[in-house]
């Protein structure tokens, strides 16, 4: 992994034109931190959540967006392997699938609530995700969870949705989307 994230950060491209690109002094930093912390598990500051979370700002001539993230991708998925590998040495088969089975089912029932109804909706004069794309893909991952469905990790983590007056909580569905991806992970 080492060797993959310092040839992939010198080997971003630049957005062109009109479009922004995440800034690369950041984007830089953050894989070195991310490297080190790979290398050093014992003094890591980083793990697969911090990876999925991470957020850059955009800027002009900044490196691709899709670029960067499917390389974060990459990244989340190698610390992820490694964490799901720590937590079966140290809990053992049993106790980590009993939790990802409590993570899975506690979002189950959020996803299992009435359309228009899933999560909290942001106030009269403030836009949030459109009600009904949010309830598509929410009955997707429920689909994926009672049945299975198929649904890839990149399918929840590339998940756009356009916005609406009164929609749905931006940071309540980031953060279920999330723990989709989480749950994903961990049973890979």
């Amino acid at each position: 992994m080492t060797d993959q994230m310092t040839a992939e950060s010198a080997h971003f491209p630049h957005a062109v034109g009109r479009q922004k690109g995440y800034r690369a002094q950041e984007v830089d930093d953050f894989l070195a931190r991310a490297r080190a912390a790979f290398e050093n598990p014992e003094a890591a500051d980083i793990d697969a959540g911090t990876v999925r979370t991470v957020a850059f700002p955009l800027v002009k001539r900044g490196y691709q967006v899709a670029a960067v993230d499917a390389a974060l991708g990459r990244i989340e998925d190698a610390f992820a392997a490694r964490e799901r590998e720590d937590a079966l040495g140290r809990a053992g088969a049993r106790a980590w699938v009993g939790q990802s089975r409590r993570l899975a089912q506690e979002i189950l029932d959020r996803l299992s609530r009435a359309r228009g109804h899933r999560f909290r909706r942001v106030g009269i004069l403030r836009y949030g995700y459109r009600i009904d794309e949010v309830d598509i893909v929410a009955d997707k991952i429920a689909a994926f969870l009672e049945a299975g469905e198929p649904v890839t990790v990149d399918q929840v983590r590339t998940v756009a949705f356009r916005m609406q007056r009164r929609g749905y909580s931006e940071a309540q569905v980031d953060a279920v989307l999330d723990a989709v991806v989480g749950v994903m992970l961990a049973v890979v």
